[in-house]
């Protein structure tokens, strides 16, 4: 509900109290979900603006040029606490949600990924239920992705105990359409206003208010929203066949808020008065309350804005594809949004009032946890280096995917060139044009140093990006954390904002798009912060595609420095030490420079495949390289360029900036490497014995075969077949 000070505005503001229909429409509007009452200010200050930025942040989704006339959309949504109370149907409607963001900018959605995060899937005492959560969370996901023909083709996930009977559920999607195709959201005087897609019903009810609390043991399924993918596919086709026949004026989906939010800001966007009559709505039940129709969030629905002169057009392409709707209202001249019942006004309300909440003063304060000296991690003898190396890989969070991907359908539509569980995932725009998209992140990291935790989440992901040929051209961000009314909470999101700043502004990467969401917590505890960092990327040659898997005869060298940085690491995580050290940081200079080094490399056809060093550091990434490719990979520790003392903080530090790069062609790398003044070193080949060989002058360090690493890594599959 309203705070007392957000009352006290709108009775200013308003001149007069309002109804109760009009305080449920503002209470909707207003909640953090929808009106970023706690954020928008510090949003606001993102580098957003690019040559290849069309639309940023703000709307629907973000539109980026990547030439020709070719466009592409992308945004980022989560469904957090709806997936944990509900985690089947919470999941599928935020892909759903998703979706309908791409297509009301007037293009075709192409692909989706998500990014999850739970609690273990080891500990008994917390493990049933994290299962349960993940399980029906990725059900969820494929059911709706597979039913609509839309490739959900990668994503991120990661398991730590701050998510207990909780779960985060990020999911993005990708658009493709012409620039011409973009609809420019106008509206005239006496246009149509019309609702069409699934009747509107009690699911979903409070959604978004539901959305901007913390989750407590009250399980409010009632504001859990049902999902129809066969529905949302036919209003997919719909929609593409309208705006090409230039039918529709503006357009936007029901999502948080239901129709309060809809009309309101749709309203703001053109500019316009929208009056709307609600008997005329379409709907499940008879006799729904107008308070009821106004704040449901019933899925797989869209508003139009339309001419009168198009509405014959409209008709016959949505009755051609089955599709109910109903004119609600007409344009207006005015600024408000005026609602009738049977003819009997019942609210009216300015829109520019409802889309600009009051932003919400609030206080930071540094955590507690973080003012104590930063303490030195224990130095555990470690006994068994091969023994510690698989049992790092068998993290599900580092392991191996395919129980997730699986699942998926990664290759309808016939635009996925890279599949899930590279680098990153890249998609077809024409035979000569690619994108290709990451997400990433780490809350480990992001809770012992939100600043450099979240560097180096934007860091990784734009490594990912690199690896598979392609040049980073835009960001997209989920911010995720608990209260803002938690000083030490709001104190790590405004850290994060600032490494968002701070990157993208010296990588001259705009952020086209992204979500914040907080109250990510429980009646026990809040989340870590968790902000996902999406990067897309830009692919102007197939022949810069690159793999990450190795090819034999293959030299192997690194690039970049590995440093004594394990403080949030995947091998103190499954090596149960303490949660402290030094967090990796992001030298920004060295991290574009190798960057850079690696497109060039690639650019000249001089690699063979590129691999990024992050989650379980070097030791995982020649692990997986030894999988993917079924071949032998002989390393010599010695020749890594680092400062650690230690073979196990060498192998498992997760420090940035760096790339394993093969070449059949290592002079030639070399002399383009050190032209520009890179840290780098041969460190070894790639053989047929089909056995992971690491030693340090001569010192056998690990010696695995191909089949002991892929039995580890497939730890998830053998979780989660059984669950």
């Amino acid at each position: 509900m309203l705070t007392k000070k957000e009352e006290i505005h709108l009775l200013k503001k308003l001149g007069r109290k309002p109804n109760p229909l009009e305080i449920d429409m503002i209470d909707a509007e207003w909640s953090e979900h929808c009106s970023y009452k706690s954020s928008k200010k510090f949003v606001r200050s993102l580098p957003s603006r690019g040559k290849r930025v069309i639309v940023g942040p703000g709307y629907d989704a973000g539109v980026l040029d990547i030439g020709d006339e070719d466009v592409i959309t992308v945004h980022i949504e989560s469904h957090n606490h709806p997936s944990a109370v509900e985690p089947y149907g919470g999941a599928a409607t935020g892909v759903g949600g998703v979706i309908r963001d791409i297509i009301s900018m007037g293009t075709r959605p192409i692909a989706l990924l998500d990014a999850l995060r739970f609690s273990s899937l080891f500990e008994e005492s917390k493990a049933s239920k994290s299962k349960w959560l993940f399980k029906n969370v990725v059900n969820g996901i494929a059911d709706y992705g597979n039913c609509i023909g839309i490739p959900t083709v990668g994503g991120d996930i990661e398991f730590d105990n701050s998510f207990k009977d909780y779960c985060l559920v990020d999911v993005a999607a990708i658009g493709l359409g012409k620039r011409n195709q973009i609809i420019s959201n106008h509206a005239e005087y006496d246009d149509l206003v019309i609702l069409a897609g699934n009747p509107t019903g009690k699911d979903g009810i409070r959604g978004a208010s539901f959305a901007s609390k913390l989750l407590d043991d009250e399980e409010d399924r009632s504001a859990v929203q049902i999902p129809d993918p066969f529905l949302e596919k036919l209003l997919i086709e719909a929609t593409i066949e309208a705006s090409d026949s230039k039918c529709i004026n503006a357009m936007k989906d029901l999502g948080g808020g239901g129709l309060s939010c809809c009309l309101s800001e749709l309203s703001d966007l053109v500019d316009r008065g929208i009056e709307v009559e609600l008997s005329a709505v379409h709907t499940k039940i008879p006799d729904l309350s107008p308070n009821e129709i106004m704040i449901s969030e019933s899925q797989e629905r869209m508003v139009y804005i339309i001419s009168k002169e198009k509405l014959s057009k409209f008709d016959d392409i949505f009755n051609k594809y089955g599709i109910t709707y109903s004119i609600i209202g007409k344009v207006n001249g005015n600024d408000n949004l005026k609602i009738l019942h049977r003819g009997k006004p019942i609210a009216n309300i300015s829109c520019n009032l409802m889309v600009n909440a009051p932003p919400a003063d609030r206080k930071s304060k540094k955590p507690k946890y973080l003012k104590s000296p930063n303490k030195k991690s224990l130095h555990h003898k470690v006994d068994n280096y091969s023994k510690t190396l698989l049992r790092v890989l068998s993290n599900p969070t580092v392991g191996n995917k395919n129980w997730i991907f699986q699942q998926y359908d990664h290759e309808v539509g016939l635009r996925t060139v890279i599949k899930p569980g590279a680098n990153g995932s890249v998609i077809r725009v024409n035979d000569n044009k690619f994108v290709s998209i990451k997400l990433d992140g780490n809350s480990k990291h992001c809770y012992l140093d939100p600043y450099h935790g979240t560097l180096g989440c934007l860091s990784e992901a734009c490594r990912n990006v690199i690896s598979t040929g392609a040049e980073p051209i835009g960001i997209i961000d989920h911010l995720q954390f608990g209260s803002p009314e938690n000083p030490q909470i709001y104190w790590t999101f405004m850290k994060s904002i600032d490494a968002i700043i701070d990157f993208c502004k010296f990588m001259r990467i705009p952020v086209v798009g992204g979500k914040v969401s907080f109250y990510n917590e429980t009646m026990n505890s809040p989340i870590k912060p968790s902000p996902v960092i999406g990067t897309i990327g830009l692919i102007r040659d197939r022949r810069h595609i690159t793999s990450n898997v190795a090819n034999l005869g293959d030299t192997l060298f690194i690039i970049g420095q590995t440093k004594d940085e394990l403080g949030g690491s995947e091998y103190f995580h499954a090596t149960s030490r303490p949660e402290y050290g030094k967090v990796p940081k992001v030298d920004l200079e060295i991290d574009k420079k190798n960057g850079l080094a690696v497109l060039a490399l690639i650019h000249k056809g001089l690699i063979n495949f590129a691999h990024d060093c992050s989650k379980g550091g070097i030791g995982i990434a020649l692990a997986e390289l030894a999988i993917s490719s079924n071949l032998g990979i002989d390393i010599d520790l010695e020749r890594i360029p680092s400062n650690c003392k230690r073979h196990d903080h060498l192998l498992y530090s997760e420090s940035h900036s760096r790339f394993i790069i093969g070449t059949n062609q290592a002079d030639k790398v070399k002399r383009i490497l050190k032209s520009r003044k890179c840290v780098f070193s041969e460190i070894g080949k790639v053989d047929g014995t089909k056995t992971l060989n690491l030693r340090d002058s001569g010192e056998q360090i690990i010696e695995l075969t191909v089949s002991d690493l892929d039995k580890a890594y497939n730890t998830m599959s053998k979780i989660m077949d059984g669950a």
